[in-house]
């Protein structure tokens, strides 16, 4: 059996902030010092010709109006929504305590393809 991903954490100097900034925007019930997300299974990944980077990417079905949920309680984007044809459509942004990660526009449980 491949190695599955079991665990992530996400780090910044004040945790509870980040916590309600979870909270707020993607509806994580962030609690306690853990918590769990839905997660579509299997989950896709890739590797890719870039500087060195890991990258979180939440799905949500409109790309836009979280972004700005994102800047309203304290994120930053960092690439507006734009669309890879024939893939998906993305965006990517900073959370309060500057971790880049991105989004996925969802059509119901699959990624939207443009």
């Amino acid at each position: 059996m491949a190695a599955p991903i079991v665990f992530f954490d996400i780090a910044a100097p004040q945790d509870d902030a980040l916590k309600d900034f979870y909270k707020t925007v993607f509806d994580w019930e962030t609690g306690g010092p853990e918590f769990s997300v839905p997660v579509i299974t299997p989950l896709s990944g890739t590797i890719r010709k870039d500087p060195a980077e890991k990258l979180l990417y939440v799905g949500v079905p409109d790309i836009n109006a979280t972004m700005e949920a994102i800047t309203a309680n304290g994120g930053s984007i960092d690439a507006p929504r734009f669309e890879v044809p024939g893939l998906v459509v993305l965006g990517l942004f900073k959370d309060p305590a500057g971790n880049r990660m991105g989004l996925v526009e969802m059509d119901g449980d699959k990624p939207k393809v443009p």
